[in-house]
């Protein structure tokens, strides 16, 4: 049985390994913080002017149906961004395949597997793409790159097969560098 000290000197051994591939996936978010502040803005104007004048006419509760939509569609971009805080980080070294996954609550969740072991698959539609890809070790499985779409999987999968048979071929020895 490892102790927390082995297992905290293998993961700076493999830190300070040289990487074959590193990438940092998040979360596509299309609505940055000042886009946020003009669409709540925007649709603040709208609905208030819109429930005054329902207000003038006398159907005072219409007033309040339209602040509550403003407040429902706040709370669903808050609900968006904080989802938005989940990341995966994928490093390949010539030893391991380390996968770090973060939640949109912190809770981490940590992989390594041997890149000579370790097989890459991947769930294709004919009409979509590629649907899932997923990372297949000595009876593990795991899906990675789910926060991308098909034509960034294409791209992510064709980089990581690389990375992975670079790290099979092994170290390799540049005189000049």
């Amino acid at each position: 049985m490892s102790t927390g000290n082995e297992i905290e000197r293998a993961r700076s051994e493999s830190e300070n390994e040289a990487q074959i591939f590193s990438a940092l996936l998040t979360p596509h978010r299309s609505l940055n913080r000042t886009g946020f502040l003009a669409v709540m803005l925007f649709l603040s104007v709208v609905s208030f002017v819109t429930g005054l004048a329902f207000l003038m006419m006398g159907a005072w509760p219409v007033f309040g149906f339209f602040g509550l939509d403003v407040l429902v569609i706040w709370w669903a971009f808050k609900a968006n961004f904080r989802s938005a805080r989940a990341t995966e980080e994928i490093v390949v070294t010539p030893s391991e395949l380390r996968v770090r996954r973060v939640g949109h609550r912190g809770q981490v969740s940590e992989w390594v597997f041997n890149p000579l072991w370790v097989r890459l698959d991947q769930e294709v539609d004919e009409d979509y793409g590629i649907e899932h890809l997923y990372l297949i070790s000595r009876g593990r499985q795991i899906q990675i790159a789910g926060f991308l779409g098909p034509e960034e999987k294409a791209s992510f999968y064709k980089a990581l097969v690389e990375a992975l048979n670079a790290a099979r071929r092994g170290p390799t020895y540049n005189p000049v560098g």
